[in-house]
């Protein structure tokens, strides 16, 4: 358990950062993008931007969680691969059936849960590649 927490904790702070700086770089570069951002359905007063910020630490923990359980399924010789592959994985059986139902329930367009779905899979495979560093 003490594995999980701790390689949990460091995939997080790794990959807040990694999130923060790919949102600034992809909204400083693509502004015209994240116009449909200013849709009502994702205005908020405020009040909930630290759950926001802490998604990278929640997704880590869970993601070390999975990996500590089917680390060995993952059998590539490089920590590249094996964090592709991990991604991939995580990304078809999590991520593909929650942008399904949240493209068909929400008033979003394709491109929108396209970039959240690239996003997610961009998260995992960063998640992967520093967990089969850090929890071989």
């Amino acid at each position: 358990m003490k594995k999980i927490l701790i390689s949990g904790l460091i995939t997080g702070c790794i990959l807040f950062l990694f999130s923060y700086y790919s949102l600034f770089l992809a909204v400083k570069f693509l502004p015209e993008f994240f116009v449909e951002c200013n849709n009502p359905l994702f205005s908020s007063d405020g009040n909930r931007e630290a759950l926001f910020y802490l998604h990278a630490f929640i997704f880590s923990l869970a993601l070390s969680w999975f990996w500590d359980g089917f680390k060995s399924l993952f059998k590539g010789r490089f920590i590249l691969l094996r964090g592709l592959e991990f991604g991939l994985v995580y990304s078809l059986i999590a991520l593909l059936p929650v942008m399904w139902i949240s493209f068909s329930s929400l008033d979003v367009t394709f491109v929108m849960v396209l970039s959240w779905f690239s996003y997610g899979l961009m998260q995992a495979v960063v998640a992967g590649i520093i967990l089969a560093e850090v929890n071989p």
